[in-house]
């Protein structure tokens, strides 16, 4: 068969599927599940990375697949899926007579999306050049925010509902969706954590999780 499928990118296939059964939830009504599996999703991106550069014996076709695919994963897991919440939201989580939300929500995601595979394409272009000058250097920084924040900026916005629901909540989703899709094509540095800052924001977003887990939105 063609492709990769050792432990290096595994991974990033179960981000993969865990951003389809987000989609899957979203569209069932199930919003809590729905961001749920998106913030998983976020969670096996900040692994694979770390994870695939333990291979010492990794070709190039390897390490040139595995930035391929990380990128066409990203444009579901963090494109595609909050696309789909931030739509679901609205049709679901809205008052009673207040379904027109699901135009601005719609236009928002649709915003999303676009955004995040102009922001990947970018950051595919600009890595290439940067490592024909750098070589496998670890870059330091980036410019405008990596995709893969969606999925903690999701988590902690879901557990505004904590305090507000209804319109309110639903408002509040579509305006920060907008905002994140903004930020993908925002030119500004953006320090690249790496160690045990990174090990911190798994923490955060492990976190961030459990209270999702816990929050009072639509599931089971």
């Amino acid at each position: 068969m063609i492709g990769f499928y050792n432990y290096t990118v595994v991974i990033t296939y179960m981000s993969v599927l865990s951003a389809c059964t987000s989609v899957c939830f979203a569209f069932g009504g199930n919003i809590k599940w729905a961001i749920l599996m998106l913030v998983f999703s976020g969670l096996c991106d900040m692994l694979d990375g770390p994870i695939a550069r333990t291979k010492k014996n990794r070709t190039d076709t390897e390490r040139k697949f595995g930035i391929q695919i990380d990128s066409l994963s990203d444009v579901i897991s963090f494109g595609v899926a909050p696309a789909c919440i931030v739509y679901n939201v609205a049709y679901y989580l809205s008052s009673e007579g207040s379904k027109w939300l699901t135009v601005p929500a719609a236009v928002a995601g649709a915003a999303l999306l676009v955004c995040a595979v102009i922001r990947l394409a970018f950051f595919n272009v600009s890595e290439e050049e940067r490592q024909a000058v750098d070589g496998t250097k670890l870059r330091d920084s980036y410019r405008g925010l990596p995709v893969t924040n969606v999925s903690l900026i999701f988590a902690i916005v879901s557990l505004v509902s904590y305090f507000i629901g209804g319109n309110a909540f639903v408002i509040t989703m579509i305006v920060v969706t907008a905002l994140t899709a903004f930020f993908f094509v925002l030119d500004f540095k953006m320090v690249k954590l790496h160690g045990k800052k990174l090990i911190a924001i798994g923490f955060i977003g492990f976190a961030a999780l459990i209270g999702v887990f816990l929050s009072p939105l639509k599931g089971f």
